[in-house]
């Protein structure tokens, strides 16, 4: 028994907002599994599939994995504006960790679950300190830098905007 378009874990609509939001953001490739289904968009020139390298699909009974989007690496912690709410929490020597997209901001990977983090704690660089659901998409949100959560400026379940302030990490700490 087939299944019909409505019955797919992503639409043909869905799949066109993802590429729709790529372009404005100018990301040249995105991955997603939802509900063991992997889509996989790249923009960019297109690449021949040879009989050496056929072209897969994968659908797989794993369960979902929440797709990560690596923020950029930054060269050195920026520096808060004025009235910021690193400034406001007198972090101006942290590292700030900004939203890469609009979303919904997450501290918990699931209801009644421990948070990712705590400020007073220490993290290493890799460690997920936080999500922000885009588009029905988990996105973890990865330390850049090792050290101490000084600040946590977003309450769980609130929306945030592309830059908006998430976290202050005193490096090193």
């Amino acid at each position: 028994m087939s299944k019909r378009p409505s019955d797919s874990p992503l639409d043909l609509e869905q799949i066109r907002e993802l590429i729709d939001l790529l372009i404005e953001k100018d990301v040249s490739e995105f991955a997603v599994e939802r509900e063991g289904v992997k889509v996989k968009i790249r923009r960019g020139k297109a690449e021949i599939s040879t009989p050496a390298a056929p072209v897969q699909h994968v659908v797989s009974s794993a369960a979902p994995a929440a797709a990560a989007m690596p923020p950029p690496a930054p060269a050195a912690p920026e520096a808060p504006e004025a009235d910021s709410p690193a400034a406001r929490a007198g972090v101006e020597d942290a590292f700030i960790v900004k939203s890469p997209m609009v979303g919904t901001f997450y501290r918990f990977p699931e209801p009644g679950a421990e948070a990712f983090t705590d400020v007073g704690e220490t993290v290493e660089e890799g460690q997920t300190l936080c999500i922000v659901e885009a588009m029905k998409l988990m996105n973890e949100i990865i330390a850049e830098v090792g050290g101490e959560v000084v600040a946590i400026f977003v309450d769980n379940g609130e929306p945030v905007e592309y830059g908006q302030q998430l976290l202050a990490i005193r490096a090193g700490a």
